[in-house]
């Protein structure tokens, strides 16, 4: 299933990305690759302000990144127009923190998500396992290991 993201929105719903750094968009760019790498699902993020506009070279085959030309169109115009042109809808799920983007989105079949619930989704993938309550290397208990012990013998050879 495809996503078309609000860029900004996402942004600014990420705690680890500053909206009013210069490399935002780019910061945000290398997590979404990452974040595709591990889902392979494909990502389009539409961002506003991008002269000369278009497609960037920031763009890869899982994550599309547009920039919206400042003096035509913002990031929200194209986000509709792309809504409006999907032909297989329902499989699209659209990231926007704007309402009237989701239900518009909703209205033509397609799926939505707030950027903040997609940005912890983001965040959760982001940390490493430790952090998420998996244990990593779990150490054996006294119990399992005479259980071991009783089942396998004593294997080693201090002879």
């Amino acid at each position: 299933m495809p996503y078309l993201i609000d860029g900004h929105n996402l942004i600014a719903a990420l705690p680890d990305i500053d909206i009013a750094d210069p490399n935002d968009e780019a910061q945000l760019v290398v997590k979404l690759r990452s974040f595709a790498a591990r889902t392979r699902k494909k990502y389009t993020i539409i961002f506003d302000g991008g002269l000369p506009g278009g497609a960037s070279t920031m763009s890869t085959a899982s994550v599309k990144v547009i920039f919206a030309a400042s003096q035509r169109a913002d990031a929200d115009s194209l986000i509709m127009r792309r809504i409006r042109e999907k032909t297989d809808a329902p499989n699209w799920t659209v990231v926007s923190t704007d309402s009237a983007i989701r239900n518009y989105a909703e209205a033509k079949g397609m799926r939505t998500m707030t950027s903040q619930a997609f940005a912890r989704a983001l965040q959760h993938e982001d940390r490493p396992p430790e952090t998420r309550g998996e244990e990593v290397h779990p150490a054996s208990t006294a119990d399992e290991i005479d259980a071991w012990l009783a089942a396998f013998g004593d294997c080693g050879g201090d002879d």
